[in-house]
């Protein structure tokens, strides 16, 4: 029999170390914190952990500003506590993967500070740098992400930078075939301490137009970027030269060759352009990353025909290719928030875990998404994010899905088990009560559902491994199949707050089933009937 990768077709929890859990009492969670929780994790039946950044930063975006790739911040611990962490996980039979964020650094790195300091040091050439115009204006007209000018200028070499991001964090130059194989061996130092996997930041951004030829002007009907605020000016281009450079497939081809020298490693890119779809089919090969993922369904758009031609789409062009699914992380709102609005039934949130792992390929879900955690409300003056900042009060910013996770809500505990003292970001009262305790100890729960959910799915070969084919249905409902190895299951949707009669396709003759926490169908002769929020499967 051939070995099936332990990261096809799994679930892989992602962890926000500053808000998972507080293990000092300085209001900031960190990695001993995640470690005294990885039984909880396990007890999710997740296959994977994902830790977004606990590296050496000055914390300007919260960590995916890397001033040194190879340490702990002394905010989440030390390498030791690392260790730790990756053995317990490994006796629990949890996979590890962590974020790598290659594309730029923090500009307290010492490679940038070296680099800033003139234009004949040996990293002179390590970042983007370009000599102002005439005027003294930036070299082009590329924008960062977080608003204004993708250009900052340094005195100290009397030249720009780019910066795709925060101008704390400079973009590297990979044109510079030093800087990629620094890189790589960042890589290769963590995937020697035993991690599983690596998902990689932003990776579409490591490359830019060499001539720094302008980005053309996007027309104002089309301006409906994804994963930013909607008066934020990066919507006004088509973002054909500041990413996504031909270049990066051979890069990609070195990375996917260093992680073949280790066991059983999986690549996981996060990939943001102007056609996503395409540039994930594209990135994700046999040759390249293992899995990718975008912004698809990181939106506010939730209808049935959206979910079908995404998926459709992305299959039509990604062959050999791995596809991983997320419906909430650290940069957008929360999805029952998102898709349900503010008063959001938690038959959707059991629904929405159900939904995001039965689509074919591998699944992140986000901290607190197992508990049905709304959007949390964070004041202004509470705010963090310089993202949030920058752009209320049309756009709030990230915070709202970053607040600490809510482990109990006994009274006098203003902050829900996460620390003893104030936490880096407020506790929405509405979490407190979802906390984990309140929900292990109800057994309908969205938690006891998601368990459910999970446990059962790890045991149905055509849900972790299957091919995927969608079935005609009026909105709202979703129905698709998945088969492998001779099992063929049905999923069907209501994606309403109504239920909705279904007619099934003539060939169709569903065994229903009962999964526990799960809202299912109610079978007629021909029909079926799916009440609100229901997630229907059946052996056909």
């Amino acid at each position: 029999m051939t070995h099936t990768p332990w990261w096809r077709g799994a679930v892989i929890y992602q962890i926000y170390p500053r808000s998972f859990l507080d293990s000092n009492g300085d209001g900031v969670g960190d990695l001993p914190g995640i470690t005294e929780r990885l039984d909880y994790v396990a007890a999710l039946a997740v296959d994977a952990i994902w830790i977004s950044p606990f590296f050496t930063s000055p914390m300007a975006d919260f960590g995916y500003d890397i001033a040194d790739y190879r340490d702990v911040d002394p905010l989440f611990g030390t390498v030791a506590d690392f260790d730790r962490l990756l053995a317990k996980a490994h006796a629990l039979g949890l996979k590890v993967m962590i974020d790598q964020v290659l594309s730029h650094t923090s500009e307290a790195h010492a490679w940038f500070r070296e680099s800033r300091a003139s234009r004949d040091n040996p990293r002179a050439d390590w970042y983007v740098w370009a000599d102002a115009r005439p005027d003294g204006t930036p070299p082009n007209n590329w924008l960062s992400i977080f608003g204004g000018v993708a250009w900052q200028w340094e005195p100290r070499r009397g030249q720009y930078y780019l910066h795709n991001f925060l101008a704390a964090q400079p973009d590297l130059n990979f044109h510079n075939p030093e800087v990629q194989a620094a890189q790589l061996d960042n890589v290769r130092f963590w995937l020697d301490k035993g991690v599983d996997g690596v998902r990689l930041d932003a990776i579409n951004f490591c490359f830019h137009d060499r001539a720094l030829r302008d980005n053309p002007p996007k027309p104002a009907e089309l301006r409906t970027g994804r994963g930013f605020s909607p008066d934020n000016p990066y919507a006004f281009q088509y973002h054909l030269y500041n990413n996504t450079q031909p270049e990066m497939l051979d890069y990609l081809e070195r990375l996917r060759a260093l992680s073949d020298g280790y066991t059983d490693v999986g690549m996981l890119g996060e990939i943001s352009s102007e056609d996503s779809l395409a540039t994930m089919a594209e990135y994700v090969t046999p040759r390249r990353l293992h899995m990718g993922y975008s912004f698809e369904l990181l939106t506010d758009e939730s209808s049935a025909a959206y979910i079908r031609s995404t998926v459709e789409t992305l299959e039509a062009k990604l062959g050999e290719g791995w596809p991983c699914w997320a419906i909430s992380n650290h940069d957008v709102q929360r999805a029952v928030s998102r898709w349900g609005g503010a008063d959001a039934a938690e038959a959707l949130a059991r629904q929405l875990v159900a939904l995001v792992c039965a689509l074919r390929g591998s699944v992140c879900l986000y901290q607190g998404e197992e508990l049905g955690l709304v959007e949390a409300d964070v004041p202004f003056e509470a705010l963090q994010d310089p993202y949030g900042v920058a752009f209320w009060p049309t756009f709030k910013g990230r915070d709202g899905c970053r607040t600490p996770m809510p482990w109990t809500s006994d009274a006098g505990d203003a902050h829900a088990g996460f620390s003893q003292v104030a936490p880096w970001l407020p506790v929405d009262a509405r979490h407190a009560a979802r906390s984990v305790a309140v929900q292990e100890a109800e057994t309908d729960s969205v938690l006891q559902a998601a368990r459910a959910f999970l446990r059962w799915r790890r045991a149905q070969p055509a849900l972790v491994l299957g091919s995927i084919r969608f079935l005609d249905a009026p909105e709202p409902v979703l129905a698709f199949v998945r088969e492998h190895d001779g099992q063929s299951l049905l999923a069907v949707f209501n994606l309403s707050a109504q239920p909705v009669a279904w007619d099934l396709p003539s060939q169709l003759s569903p065994r229903w089933l009962e999964l526990a926490g799960q809202i299912g169908a109610q079978p007629q002769d021909s029909s079926v009937t799916l009440p609100a929020y229901a997630a229907a499967f059946a052996e056909i």
